[in-house]
């Protein structure tokens, strides 16, 4: 063997492997979770089977090269179409008995970010949130404007009545009892959510929700609101965030878990530690989130008594619960 093979062989053995990228995506159905007592096999089943099929579809687009973009938007649709969660069709009412959909998505890579709040007839508002961030100068579009800007966008529009199911009818009747026997509103939210990592190494976050059963006309909460309950930096982590929303919106809770990671070093999991457990719960609010960092570490974390959500990554993990123990 010459000299030259020699070294060529120490060369190639000594050559660095070059990892590959890593991809991974979470999804949550909300943080408002059915009480175990009510919860009976066949319900919880049917939650699993719908997080677990959002969850691989937004995973089967990373697997074919798609951006984390895609793989949100991919997930959150399929959610807004499953009557069991609070986005989309099955959201839920308003006093006056209508659905008023909120959503948002931010591109990690440039911080771009779209988002739409009270709209009415748009089937899929994770969709017209998209188109805002990519056909618009605008980050947030709100009401008959945002529905005059997807109908020049060509998306489907349907009657409010879409939105409705005998479920959340009954929900808003037992809400309105509630509220007139103690005087408040009975609290009642859910969301939808999704965050990515592709093989480019771009992060995404994307969020949805019908808001809180009972609200005001007009109420928006975090969901919609860039910052409070979706962020994504490539600097730091995609996070998408569920509960009660006043709350969330008046700490910034997204982009605070981003800025923990940034700016303080801090490992993701113990940024959404310190906020979710710490900030949030200090001041009185509940819920949870779903985040996700350009190393693929994944963390769902909340401080409610449970959250509906699924992940899974490249290394063939896959995870589904609802509650803290399943």
């Amino acid at each position: 063997m010459s000299r030259l093979t020699l070294v060529l062989l120490a060369l190639l053995t000594c050559a660095p492997v070059i990892a590959e990228q890593p991809i991974a995506i979470a999804i949550h159905g909300g943080a408002g979770v059915i009480a175990r007592q009510e919860m009976t096999p066949d319900r919880e089943a049917q939650y699993r089977a719908s997080l677990e099929a959002a969850r691989d579809a937004g995973f089967a687009v990373l697997e074919r090269g798609g951006t984390s973009l895609d793989a949100v938007t991919t997930a959150v649709r399929m959610l807004e179409d499953d009557p069991l969660f609070n986005a989309g069709r099955g959201a839920v009412l308003t006093h006056e008995g209508a659905v008023e959909l909120d959503a948002s998505i931010m591109d990690g890579r440039d911080l771009r970010a779209g988002a739409v709040a009270g709209v009415r007839r748009v089937k899929n508002p994770i969709d017209l949130a998209r188109l805002v961030m990519e056909r618009s100068p605008h980050v947030f579009l709100a009401g008959s404007g945002a529905e005059e800007f997807a109908l020049e966008q060509g998306l489907t529009l349907v009657p409010n009545s879409y939105f409705r199911t005998p479920p959340r009818e009954r929900q808003l009747e037992k809400a309105i009892q509630e509220e007139r026997r103690k005087g408040a509103p009975a609290p009642g939210s859910g969301t939808v959510g999704a965050v990515a990592l592709d093989r480019d190494g771009n992060l995404a976050a994307a969020t949805s929700t019908g808001g809180m059963t009972n609200k005001r006309h007009g109420r928006v909460g975090d969901s919609p609101i860039i910052g409070a309950g979706t962020y994504a930096s490539n600097a730091s982590c995609a996070v998408s965030a569920t509960g009660h929303g006043e709350f969330f919106i008046r700490l910034g809770v997204a982009r605070d878990i981003c800025a923990l990671v940034e700016y303080r070093r801090m490992p993701l999991e113990a940024a959404v530690r310190e906020v979710i457990h710490g900030k949030l719960a200090a001041l009185g609010g509940d819920g949870g989130v779903i985040a996700l960092d350009r190393d693929g570490h994944i963390v769902a974390d909340f401080n409610s008594n449970g959250m509906f959500r699924a992940w899974r990554d490249a290394t063939g993990r896959k995870h589904v619960a609802i509650y803290r123990d399943r």
